[in-house]
């Protein structure tokens, strides 16, 4: 006999709530080249949701609505992530929201597969038709693809941002060779935004395109901020990782410096109690001073609440100094 499935929770009406609650927290915006919308600051990732049970799916939406209820505007995903099932989640908690949730701004990605011009075009509008929008404010370029010409790809995004079915493009994990190739392919848009993976202890894609994005006006956005949870204080007093989070640490760090990065994360987190402040706050905010906007990955409604809180406080200059110098290894 089959037994009865489990009632999976219902995910909160992103709606503002009345009475008692807070209204949401100011996040701020940053300038975007070419964009009618200004960049949310602080964003959620969506990487990994919606792929696995209903109840998963469950925990996925109301994570998505505490965050746009709580403040978050910002939310990123991709055609990639569940097979769309990413995308198709956050357009059924956005579509709730009180006017659609207009002022959400909704980035996707092509996949490195699609990047084709006849492909591009199909992407995009399966990826619209999942998240119930006519248009995006950000289409990423999820990574290139060495069989096809970046400036044919970016060519063909031009023409959708023409058509408003684009606000902006940006790419994401490109080289500043990959960033000139693709910049070939625009005559009147420009590439906006570079996604790259960029944290206190993993700087090697974000250092080599810095200077760069920065004299070309390209914003980057950061990915796993906080890697993996190791700079929210998860895994620092013996608690082993699960599977999927060892194999993501492992792939950013060689085994053999894995611990000496555990060693500079408690180092860090003393630093944290020490000022007044939590570790996540200084993460954050170390990215910000880098002129980078920072993407969370959450999966549970508190976590919204968590890394909300962590944002709303702002360490000193000297903090986030002797933060640096603690993640590169200058105990000095």
């Amino acid at each position: 006999m089959t037994p009865a499935p489990r009632r999976a929770a219902r995910a909160p009406s992103p709606r503002r709530r009345t009475g008692a609650s807070a209204a949401p927290a100011p996040i701020g915006s940053i300038p975007l080249e070419g964009s009618p919308k200004p960049h949310p600051a602080l964003g959620l990732g969506l990487w990994g949701l919606g792929r696995w049970t209903e109840e998963d799916e469950a925990r996925t939406k109301a994570t998505i609505g505490r965050a746009y209820e709580a403040g978050f505007r910002w939310f990123d995903t991709a055609e990639v992530y569940g097979g769309g099932r990413s995308e198709r989640l956050l357009g059924e908690v956005l579509q709730r929201a009180a006017g659609a949730a207009s002022d959400a701004f909704v980035a996707t990605k092509v996949s490195w597969e699609h990047l084709r011009p006849s492909q591009v075009r199909a992407s995009l509008i399966n990826s619209l038709e999942r998240l119930g929008r006519r248009s995006v404010d950000l289409y990423l370029v999820h990574g290139p693809d060495p069989h096809v010409s970046l400036a044919e790809t970016l060519g063909t995004l031009e023409t959708l941002w023409k058509e408003g079915k684009v606000g902006a493009l940006g790419v994401s994990n490109f080289s500043v060779e990959e960033l000139e190739s693709a910049a070939k392919g625009l005559s009147e848009a420009r590439i906006a935004v570079n996604q790259v993976r960029w944290n206190l202890f993993d700087r090697r894609d974000a250092d080599p395109v810095r200077e760069y994005c920065r004299s070309h006006g390209i914003l980057i956005e950061a990915y796993t901020p906080l890697a993996r949870g190791l700079l929210h204080g998860r895994y620092l007093d013996g608690k082993s990782a699960p599977a999927d989070v060892r194999r993501f640490i492992e792939h950013q760090f060689p085994p053999d410096r894995f611990p000496d990065v555990l060693e500079r994360a408690r180092a860090l987190r003393a630093l944290a109690r020490e000022s007044g402040v939590s570790l996540p706050s200084i993460a954050l905010h170390w990215l910000a001073r880098q002129g980078a906007a920072p993407v969370v990955g959450m999966s549970r409604p508190e976590q919204v609440d968590s890394n909300l809180a962590a944002w709303a406080v702002r360490p000193s200059d000297a903090v986030l100094d002797r933060a640096d110098a603690i993640a590169r290894g200058d105990r000095a």
